[in-house]
């Protein structure tokens, strides 16, 4: 799977995950948010994220924190 993070309109990270068929590029082109934080590569190791790689189109990397941005999202999605 692949992954943006944007920062939303109050400054918070907003993970979005999607099919590795889509381009980052034409994600990014269908959210409202003006920043994008990360973009890469998530997966799924002994049942913890594992974030990876980058977007070339996008000028964004994976980070260290990608990986718990999304666990947190997922622990409490209306966060």
């Amino acid at each position: 799977m692949k992954y943006i993070i944007f920062e939303d309109f109050s400054g918070a990270p907003i993970p979005v995950i999607f099919p590795g068929r889509i381009n980052h590029a034409d994600m990014r082109e269908q959210m409202p948010y003006t920043r994008v934080l990360s973009a890469g590569y998530v997966q799924t190791r002994d049942k913890e994220f594992v974030c990876h790689g980058g977007s070339k189109g996008l000028n964004a990397q994976a980070r260290p924190e990608d990986a718990e941005i999304i666990a947190r999202r997922f622990e409490n999605p209306d966060a």
